[in-house]
């Protein structure tokens, strides 16, 4: 794959954004009528990608047929910049697109491509968030069947997803999905938001920003338009909790570099065993220590 990218663009003779003006457009297509009917899992023609399906082909497609050389563009795995799989679609989006700026800022990108995380910061109108998806559809744990699956969402029934969560609570007296948790959209289809944690549901509700995701393997587009209305799935009686990262006084844990108390925290283990806690999100955590170093020399 690195020789791949070290290719000059001229030598591999790649069009703009890597893809072919067809499936762009294909792609864009999908998109207009993601966007139009909120929710509903658009099918279009996957291209062949230069990574493995699941590695994020899927947000890819979206991003390279989106993106334009007026674009800033931010690519984050799990909160990280630096993770190998961020470095490496950033790095193919740069030797595709010449003339696109990247950032580690969310404030400064256009275009956001995510896998398993929504930036800590809100997002604006003037952004799209691009999310990476390796199951697109929630009622997949309860029905095998894709002809039968389509048929449910169109008639708006997820009885056996909320069987599934009310056996959930009477085994374990709670619903212990911790991420992929099932969101209604607009009152209708209900999605599965890609391996984002529970933490970041709330983020989708309301959303300024125009959400996509895209899912490579399973041929799928969909949308959360902003400022739809996104639901968890719940039960009256049993309302929805995000992670709290408590400790056993009921503290809240801080972040080890920053001390941020109101972001998604990652678990850190060291090799004698002990427990630190830091913000996932990396540009939320370092625009904190950079505002912390301005006001100590100041």
């Amino acid at each position: 794959m690195n020789s791949t990218y070290e290719l000059p663009l001229d030598e591999a003779n790649y069009s703009f954004g890597f893809l072919d003006e067809f499936a762009k457009r294909e792609v864009r297509r999908s998109i207009l009528k993601a966007i139009a009917i909120p929710g509903y899992q658009t099918p279009y023609a996957s291209r062949e990608m230069p990574m493995g399906r699941g590695f994020g082909t899927g947000g890819l497609q979206l991003t390279l047929s989106l993106i334009g050389t007026n674009d800033t563009l931010k690519v984050i795995d799990q909160g990280s910049d630096d993770s190998v799989n961020a470095v490496n679609l950033r790095h193919f989006v740069e030797l595709t697109c010449p003339g696109v700026d990247t950032t580690e800022q969310t404030s400064e990108a256009t275009l956001i491509q995510s896998r398993h995380r929504i930036p800590e910061v809100q997002l604006t109108e003037e952004q799209v968030l691009v999310l990476q998806v390796p199951y697109p559809d929630p009622l997949v744990v309860v029905e095998p069947s894709e002809a039968r699956r389509k048929i449910m969402h169109g008639e708006g029934d997820y009885s056996r997803l909320l069987t599934k969560l009310y056996e959930d609570i009477v085994q374990f007296d709670e619903i212990t999905i911790s991420h992929r948790y099932p969101t209604r959209i607009n009152g209708h289809y209900v999605i599965d938001p890609s391996p984002i944690p529970r933490y970041d549901i709330p983020r989708l509700h309301r959303s300024k920003a125009l959400i996509l995701l895209g899912a490579g393997r399973e041929k799928k587009i969909y949308a959360v338009p902003p400022y739809s209305v996104a639901e968890p799935l719940v039960f009256d009686d049993v309302p929805f909790r995000i992670e709290d990262f408590r400790d056993e006084h009921g503290c809240r844990r801080p972040c080890c570099r920053c001390g941020a108390m109101d972001s998604f925290l990652d678990e850190l283990i060291a090799d004698d065993g002990s427990k630190t806690w830091q913000c996932s999100d990396s540009d939320y955590c370092n625009q904190r220590l950079a505002e912390q170093t301005h006001k100590v020399s100041a």
